[in-house]
């Protein structure tokens, strides 16, 4: 890409380079099998539950509703940085374009965020299917669902638009080494030419109060459905409303996890390539465990896929 950009005095040709883990060609192999068997996994786990949830009339319930969200997100989210990082990893010259690195900022801050909200979301839903099932129909209505699903995906990308216009402000000039498999926020952030810790601090904090929210509320849920559980005399009822949790439990734990190994632990405790490691995992291997979570744990989805097996 010829066309320059200019900030003020400084002048930048519009051309990033993603330095990857170039120095170690053999070691860029190994990760490209393993973002290519991640990103066919999430491809097929997750297209299998948008379909089967659709599909299947035993499964048309909120639960499912969400669950069929958060799929087709992780879907746009791998999807949006996993093939050119797998035709990245064959190239001798691994670039992007000023304009697609903007664009691939954007959607996997916006798809971040808007996992956040779900998050929420549907650890409410679980808190009205365990403590008010007389109710849940009444409560979890189909209005309301659609509702707080689109509320999800635009404050999502209302808050990655805040952090775009914070970070397209700052001057790179001649910096154009982005060290990182994909343009990442605070790879990003480095380029600049300038002091940018009120910039760091500010979108620290936008972050830290968007996430808060949904921790809380998150938080708030399951110590209701705690209590509700605690209440259920028999050791089966309390079992079965346990398990209704679990597969939302763990999807929430290894997001909330592993962001918070990528993206509050690196700067002071872990080396660049770790830092770049764990960006790979929380991108690749998170959304393709997060199907496998709730298929393999969940007999209406067992026996849903066996209808439409028998039906096809």
């Amino acid at each position: 890409m010829n066309k320059e950009l200019s900030w003020g005095n400084q002048s930048y040709q519009g051309e990033f380079i993603l330095l990857g883990m170039s120095d170690r060609p053999r070691l860029e192999m190994s990760l490209f099998a393993l973002v290519l068997v991640c990103y066919l996994m999430v491809l097929l786990g997750n297209t299998t539950i948008i379909v089967v949830s659709r599909l299947d009339p035993g499964l048309h319930t909120p639960m499912y509703f969400f669950l069929s969200n958060l799929s087709f997100l992780d879907l746009c989210f791998t999807t949006s940085l996993g093939p050119h990082m797998l035709v990245n990893f064959w190239r001798k010259s691994k670039t992007i374009s000023y304009g697609a690195c903007v664009v691939e900022l954007y959607i996997s801050l916006a798809l971040g965020a808007t996992e956040c909200t779900l998050l929420a979301v549907m650890a409410y839903d679980r808190y009205a299917a365990v403590c008010h099932p007389l109710h849940y129909t009444t409560i979890m209505t189909h209005f309301l669902c659609f509702t707080m699903a689109a509320v999800c995906w635009i404050s999502g990308f209302s808050i990655s638009l805040v952090h775009i216009v914070i970070i397209l402000r700052l001057p790179l000039c001649e910096r154009n080494q982005i060290d990182h498999f994909f343009c990442e926020l605070p790879a990003f952030v480095k380029l600049a030419c300038v002091d940018t810790t009120l910039n760091e601090i500010v979108i620290l904090s936008i972050s830290a109060v968007y996430v808060l929210i949904p921790v809380s509320l998150i938080m708030v849920s399951y110590g209701y459905i705690v209590a509700a559980v605690l209440r259920i005399r028999s050791a089966e009822g309390r079992k079965k409303a346990f398990n209704t949790c679990l597969s939302h439990l763990m999807v929430v734990w290894l997001f909330y996890g592993t962001a918070f190994f990528s993206y509050v632990l690196p700067r002071s405790t872990s080396s660049a390539d770790e830092v770049k490691l764990t960006s790979l995992f929380y991108t690749f291997v998170n959304t393709m465990l997060n199907p496998l979570i709730y298929t393999l744990r969940n007999k209406e989805v067992h026996k849903a896929l066996r209808r439409l097996m028998k039906k096809s």
